[in-house]
């Protein structure tokens, strides 16, 4: 399957550069995947949709400021790392840029100086170990001095304000360990949820940290040529348990976004009953994939050729969801991830 089948048109314009205010005024696209039909409506108008008795599964991995603006010590250029996760012995896997400036042996200022990276090991896809140096240990330098990860699109993403730190995080994120936010939670406010609450709606909570796998492009031709990268992911027991219920009572599983999507979907066997884990999420889905937990999708509106974009497309119809896409095109909806979203049914 060629990637450029999942390509489209988007004009620059339409890139979200500030979410909506409140969370839940940004638009919402409902798409019904059997029919075709589709509903322009707010996020806030969620509930029209959901009933007593569904699933809502969410994602609450919470995004670290992984994300540092430093100095190479030799010549003061500048140098962006992105800590993707930790390893032994205050070692980190990051992606550094650019990479031609940091090969072996070089050494980056941190924090004003406080601290340094140096890179002692080269990986796949571009990614890098590197060694930190600092006076307290690296969870505590990245929460003192790193940067909300926002994605290069954004365009002040270089500098934040102080209301992403808030904004480029889910109202229920608990769990730390993700460097890209799951957007398609970004929408919910804790009143939303409380009105789904009361209507009857279960909110269960599994967790994947977002990695550098998830937005890495995909750069093979052909579709099945790309393999996912694992991400830490868990489904507590408490989740296994009332999805299981759920699906066996015929009450809806929804999933709010796609990375709660594969997680459920990873953890099931094939029968459909998911299982209590915790390990490396890899799978990697595209149109042919069989769903077997979920019925419902809350998702934001991707980049052309991502895997997210293949996943939405395997859950609706690659035609259903690029027609849906022009559509948000041409009534002025916002993407990518401070942008709007689609409940699809």
């Amino acid at each position: 399957m060629d990637v450029s089948l999942f390509d489209y048109e988007l004009p620059v314009e339409r890139i979200a550069q500030e979410p909506a205010e409140p969370r839940d005024a940004s638009r919402l696209l409902v798409l019904d995947r059997a029919r075709g039909a589709r509903e322009d409506v707010r996020f806030s108008d969620l509930p029209r949709w959901l009933r007593e008795g569904d699933c809502l599964v969410v994602n609450e991995s919470r995004v670290i400021p992984a994300r540092f603006l430093g100095a190479l010590e030799r010549d003061g250029r500048p140098v962006e790392i992105l800590m993707l996760r930790p390893l032994d012995g205050g070692r980190w896997e990051a992606l550094v840029r650019p990479g031609k400036r940091c090969g072996l042996g070089a050494q980056v200022t941190l924090a004003g100086g406080a601290a340094r990276a140096t890179v002692i090991e080269r990986r796949a896809l571009g990614a890098r170990v590197v060694e930190i140096e600092a006076p307290w240990p690296v969870d505590e330098l990245i929460e003192r001095h790193g940067l909300p990860p926002l994605p290069p699109y954004i365009e002040r993403h270089d500098a934040p304000r102080l209301e992403d730190w808030e904004r480029y995080q889910t109202v229920y994120a608990t769990a730390k360990g993700s460097v890209a936010a799951p957007t398609a939670g970004l929408h919910f406010t804790q009143a939303l949820l409380d009105r789904l609450g009361a209507a009857g709606v279960e909110v269960h909570r599994v967790t994947l940290h977002v990695g550098a796998g998830t937005f890495r492009p995909i750069r093979a031709a052909a579709v099945e040529e790309h393999r996912l990268e694992p991400e830490a992911a868990e489904i507590p027991a408490a989740t296994a348990d009332a999805v299981n219920r759920g699906r066996a009572e015929g009450r809806r599983i929804i999933a709010v976004g796609t990375t709660t999507t594969r997680t459920l979907e990873w953890a099931a066997d094939e029968g459909g009953r998911v299982r209590t884990r915790c390990g490396g999420a890899d799978l990697f889905i595209y149109p042919g994939y069989r769903f077997r937990v979920v019925d419902a999708l809350v998702t934001n509106f991707h980049l052309p050729r991502s895997t997210l974009l293949l996943l939405v497309a395997a859950f609706a119809g690659r035609d259903r969801v690029l027609d849906a896409y022009r559509h948000a095109v041409a009534l002025g909806y916002r993407f990518y991830s401070y942008g709007d979203a689609m409940l699809i049914l």
